[in-house]
């Protein structure tokens, strides 16, 4: 019997949307292997494409802090939700994020060791943070953007509080085009990245093991056409290609129109400002993405308590 769960037949169907049978199956299959599962349901039509990272399975805030052409943001973690509505772990969020904006490159162990406003570390300030409100918190991780010239746009997907939330975006925009043409474009394009979610600023720059992934995926679809080998490979490259196509920033079709590629927008609106705009990077924070939190039965837990 394969090493599996109902809790992971549950975790399968809500990552594919797959029926249970379906879903036991798949789990038999892969020896109750859930992600080896999610590609065998792709491979086989039953389950859509579903990206790892948009899973958000951890509590706390994402901040974003932009100072001149430097944008930062940061991600910290907590174990409840209630803890990201305290305002001493939001300032110390908000804190922790302008620090950020001195610290070099995306150095988590550099701004925990940085000093904080009130005094001490901002790792003092965790610690003391952790004993005070009385639940683990960490800061998981932190990135930076900056142009020599233009501007960096921040945007907060649903905010909490001022530049706090769960979705945290900044968008990077090399040009000599004023700030009032560089904005709003900024703007626009960083809520598209909140919303279509690129796994990079172009294919290049997709991850080589995710890339294979789908590669295989493909393959085996491909396989089972039962088309000759020439075509099989047409179809696994045409897969590749519309995988990279749809997850690469600079290729996306923008959602604002729905049918204009990023990288058109931009040079559209450099066009339209007589200068070149270069959308030189991008970051999207979203809270807990690849993160798997356990998921609690309370009733069960109970029931297993009075048995004990």
């Amino acid at each position: 019997m394969a090493a599996y769960t109902a809790a992971d037949v549950k975790n399968l169907r809500e990552k594919t949307g797959a029926g249970m049978m379906d879903c036991k199956k798949a789990l038999d299959e892969t020896n109750g292997d859930v992600e080896a599962a999610v590609d065998a349901l792709r491979a086989k039509g039953l389950a859509a494409a579903q990206k790892k990272s948009s899973r958000t399975a951890a509590e706390g805030l994402v901040g974003i802090a932009v100072a001149g052409t430097k944008g930062v943001a940061v991600e910290v973690n907590s174990e409840t939700d209630f803890v990201a509505k305290n305002d001493q772990f939001q300032s110390f969020v908000t804190n922790v994020t302008k620090k950020a904006l001195e610290v070099s490159g995306d150095d988590v162990e550099a701004l925990k060791a940085a000093d904080y406003p009130t005094g001490g570390t901002v790792s003092d300030a965790l610690t003391n943070n952790v004993a005070t409100i009385g639940e683990n918190q960490q800061i998981r991780r932190m990135k930076t953007v900056e142009v020599s010239n233009g501007v960096v746009v921040p945007y907060m997907h649903n905010a909490v509080t001022s530049d706090l939330g769960k979705i945290g975006v900044l968008v990077a925009l090399e040009s000599d085009a004023p700030a009032d043409v560089l904005e709003p474009l900024g703007k626009q394009l960083a809520m598209h990245i909140a919303a279509a979610f690129p796994q990079a600023l172009n294919a290049d720059g997709l991850d080589a093991d995710l890339i294979e992934r789908e590669r295989a995926i493909a393959a085996e679809k491909a396989a089972e056409s039962g088309k000759p080998e020439n075509v099989q490979q047409k179809m696994i490259e045409g897969a590749v290609s519309k995988f990279a196509k749809e997850n690469a920033l600079l290729s996306q079709i923008f959602v604002m129109d729905n049918k204009t590629p990023i990288a058109q927008v931009v040079e559209q609106a450099g066009k339209a400002a007589g200068t070149s705009i270069v959308l030189k990077d991008y970051v999207r924070f979203q809270l807990g993405e690849g993160i798997e939190k356990e998921e609690s039965d309370f009733a069960a837990e109970v029931a297993a308590a009075v048995k004990g």
